[in-house]
């Protein structure tokens, strides 16, 4: 059994998911992993389920009929979480993107150091922890994340930031059936109304290094959504 729950959202990621798998289950500390499949037409979900013939009692899928996006992925697998009464609930890439290894710091960050929400940041304290990508995506990520902070004032460095440990009493707390975004503002709401509820927001120093495969689902709807919706959400307060 785990008090831990990791969540990977997928679509067409079936040269990683298998590996993300195992290099969780490889950590010391024991986590169980809920991927979300939006109908992957690459064979994703066969292979996660291929996989929980090996690892009945820690792997688990819920398969979607469509692209829904993001965000509506990960409110399903809160919901899902919250059922299951998991007490520590983890938002990771299945891409690599994110290091299994940082899976314990986030943990600890929330279990141990007094974090309600810990981020897996890439931007603490404006030191840039990014591998790979080129400078006009490192630039939007980095600037976009100083604008989420000065519109919203949030005292978070990587608002967009999609590496996150949740203790169950914040998503419980936070009322998911009014999330707004689906994009990469989701990320942003999500922090905004956990540090509007007065939740404790632990940073934790990480490298991001981007994909060796598969492709990006970064798109410029999922950026403008982002810059044009903080706005929005700074004028409104948004509702809890």
């Amino acid at each position: 059994m785990s008090d831990a729950l990791v969540i990977i959202p997928t679509y067409n990621e079936k040269e990683n998911i298998e590996a993300i798998i195992r290099a969780t289950f490889n950590q010391k500390k024991v986590f169980h992993i809920l991927v979300i499949d939006d109908n992957s037409p690459d064979g994703t979900a066969a292979i996660v389920e291929k996989l929980m013939l090996e690892f009945p009692t820690k792997l688990f899928i819920e398969k979607r009929k469509g692209k829904n996006g993001l965000g509506t992925a990960y409110i399903h697998g809160f919901k899902w979480a919250l059922a299951k009464k998991y007490e520590y609930i983890i938002e990771m890439d299945a891409d690599f993107s994110h290091n299994p290894k940082d899976l314990i710091r986030l943990y600890n960050a929330c279990h141990k150091n007094g974090g309600d929400v810990s981020v897996g940041s890439r931007y603490v304290n404006n030191q840039v922890n990014v591998v790979n990508w080129d400078i006009k995506r490192l630039l939007l990520s980095y600037f976009a994340s100083k604008y989420v902070r000065f519109i919203t004032r949030i005292p978070v460095f990587d608002t967009t930031a999609g590496f996150v440990c949740w203790k169950r009493n914040v998503l419980e707390t936070i009322n998911l059936d009014k999330i707004k975004f689906i994009g990469y503002a989701f990320q942003i709401e999500m922090k905004f109304k956990a540090w509007k509820h007065k939740f404790t927001i632990k940073e934790v120093s990480v490298i991001f290094t981007d994909r060796d495969l598969g492709a990006s689902k970064m798109s410029g709807n999922i950026v403008s959504e982002a810059l044009f919706g903080v706005i929005k959400m700074r004028l409104k307060g948004l509702p809890k």
